[in-house]
């Protein structure tokens, strides 16, 4: 599969200039089977991202806009009385769809935000008593501004441990900058030269290789004793849950499967270690109060966890 992956990142580059690591993480994520939140200031192409990985993977893309009057049902779907059966009948929400874009998930209230819960752990939404699956494969991608821009709020803890992997866009590099202007000149619109490489089936194929990518036991050991450093260390209040200890496992498997390898070393751990680490953890306020960092205190667990030898 790696001519199919290396064509899904050369699309995905069309329109995403510079941010090679960016557009590797999110489909690492995707691969992995999980959920994406993509965290930046407005304009930085999060929405173009999501967009471009639809197009050229063969997914069915949805997207909603989130405003702080979006309500619940508008994702989940809702019932509604069918005149000539005289029954109730379910029409789908948004979210309904083999990747749905999240846009902006910080602006809307919580019961919408919890509304999203379900169909991320467990790929399906309930109304009204029933139970309805989503397609395969799914994934969310969702968009937060930074916290303090206006009209947000935090996530809940909750929802943040959901998402897989946190990535930033960030600004582009003045070369990537104009790059993108001259991919734009004469009214050119880069996304309509994207082209699907593959299809569903062939996702959901890639993600069970990627699955059962082989795990050593002292690999396994090696991510035990990096979650559990986060629930000890002095200057976090919470560490990472069971969740991300599974999420790790995923993510550096489809990494080493992403490199051509059917195993996984430590090194595909620490690539990883990272997006999918730091938005799970929780900061003493001392170490708040000393403008302490989760991704600084991520990468001294890193440096000082002994790496074995596999």
């Amino acid at each position: 599969m790696s001519t199919v992956t290396e064509s899904i990142v050369k699309e995905v580059k069309k329109v995403i200039n510079g941010k090679d690591s960016v557009i590797a993480q999110a489909l690492t994520g995707i691969l992995a089977g999980g959920h994406v939140l993509m965290e930046d200031v407005p304009g930085v192409g999060k929405t173009t991202l999501a967009l471009a990985f639809s197009k050229t993977m063969g997914l069915n893309f949805g997207r909603v806009q989130f405003t702080p009057d979006v309500l619940p049902s508008d994702i989940t779907g809702f019932s509604l009385l069918d005149k000539q059966t005289n029954q109730m009948k379910y029409q789908p929400g948004a979210i309904f769809h083999n990747l749905f874009l999240a846009d902006e998930l910080n602006r809307a209230s919580s019961r919408t935000q919890s509304a999203l819960l379900e169909a991320m752990e467990e790929g399906s939404v309930t109304v009204d008593g029933n139970t309805y699956l989503l397609p395969k494969p799914f994934t969310v991608f969702a968009t937060q501004n930074p916290t303090g821009a206006s009209g947000t709020s935090l996530l809940p803890d909750s929802q943040m441990d959901r998402f897989m992997i946190r990535i930033s866009m960030g600004y582009p590099s003045s070369t990537a900058e104009k790059a993108m202007l001259e991919a734009r000149k004469n009214g050119i619109n880069p996304m309509d030269s994207v082209k699907q490489v593959c299809d569903m089936d062939t996702i959901l194929r890639m993600q069970a290789e990627a699955n059962n990518v082989f795990v050593h036991e002292k690999i396994v050991d090696y991510i035990i004793t990096l979650i559990n450093k986060t629930r000890g260390h002095a200057d976090l209040e919470r560490g990472a849950s069971p969740r991300a200890t599974l999420a790790l496992t995923s993510m550096a498997r489809t990494y080493a499967y992403l490199s051509g390898r059917n195993f996984v070393n430590p090194a595909d751990v620490q690539s990883v270690f990272l997006p999918v680490i730091t938005h799970r953890l929780i900061l003493t306020p001392e170490a708040e109060v000393n403008s302490k960092v989760a991704v600084d205190i991520a990468k001294d667990i890193l440096k000082s966890t002994f790496v074995p030898k596999v």
